[in-house]
């Protein structure tokens, strides 16, 4: 069974941020029910993301709701973006490099920002050097002004020239190998259950409930790859790419369970929340977030 935070964050990108971005508790706790989640667990869990700063609560009468932050909606979004980007994109040529000297007293921010990086892409090139391919310049200077870390930091945005070529930073700041086996175990998983659930959909016997934990387990499960793909532009990949198979496989069940899946949603939601505030660009048969 997922963490029943993680599941939460899952929960809120696919579903909740495109239906207002707020969500009464029993809710909440009804739609984690599903996953076999218990009402103990999803408040503890909700509480948990209120003292780190990713959910804010609001009272209505008896009711407690609770939504996302200005930070919680900041990385939902970029995951949103880069979850549901289909292809790598056209590389600059350029290099984005963050070497830092952070002391030793201030270890625990250290430890957080190279979270950060990593999160964002960021490969370690070497010891106190972070390195990346992709224009993440206003990424970097929100990290700066967050952790406070100015006298400790420099970044540069420059071009490699040599003695080797552009591939040899990139075996030595990312394994991509390792990254492709995870894909390639991601395809042949979820190869397999989009065949079935295919089969089934068509054949009319698979339930709103059924569909709905199917998308949110894909999603769920499709996400972990922001945390190890770097998100390398198509240049500086290998030529058959698994993360490229694995992003279309993807789409397409993503697709194929889509609007069972937010009809179920919206069958608990609708029920205790305001239907009103949907998001009007928002589309079950085709998420906003599926681009280019």
């Amino acid at each position: 069974m997922a963490n029943t935070q993680s599941m939460i964050f899952t929960l809120f990108g696919d579903y909740i941020r495109h239906y207002g971005n707020k969500i009464w508790i029993g809710s909440l706790i009804r739609l984690l029910k599903e996953f076999g989640h218990n009402e103990q667990a999803v408040r503890v869990a909700v509480s948990r993301m209120v003292k780190q700063g990713w959910l804010q609560s609001q009272k209505e009468g008896n009711k407690s709701y609770y939504f996302l932050t200005k930070r919680g909606v900041n990385r939902i979004d970029e995951a949103g973006r880069r979850i549901f980007k289909l292809s790598p994109h056209k590389w600059d040529g350029k290099w984005r490099i963050l070497m830092y000297t952070i002391p030793e007293e201030k270890r625990h921010i250290r430890d957080d920002l190279r979270k950060e990086l990593l999160w964002s892409g960021f490969g370690n090139f070497s010891n106190g050097c972070w390195i990346s391919p992709n224009d993440l310049e206003k990424e970097v200077k929100l990290l700066i002004e967050k952790y406070e870390i100015d006298p400790y930091v420099d970044f540069f945005v420059s071009e490699y020239l040599g003695p080797r070529d552009n591939h040899s930073i990139v075996e030595r700041s990312w394994q991509l190998e390792e990254i492709e086996k995870k894909y390639d175990e991601f395809i042949s998983t979820y190869g397999k259950h989009y065949i079935i659930h295919e089969s089934i959909i068509n054949e009319g016997k698979m339930t709103d409930a059924e569909c709905f934990v199917e998308r949110t387990k894909l999603v769920h499960e499709y996400r972990k790859f922001l945390f190890i793909d770097p998100g390398l532009p198509k240049e500086l990949l290998p030529p058959l790419w698994s993360g490229n198979h694995a992003a279309h496989l993807f789409s397409q069940y993503y697709k194929l369970l889509a609007v069972p899946a937010s009809r179920f949603f919206e069958s608990v939601f609708e029920a205790d929340n305001d239907m009103r505030k949907k998001d009007e660009d928002y589309d079950a048969k085709d998420h906003p977030y599926i681009i280019n």
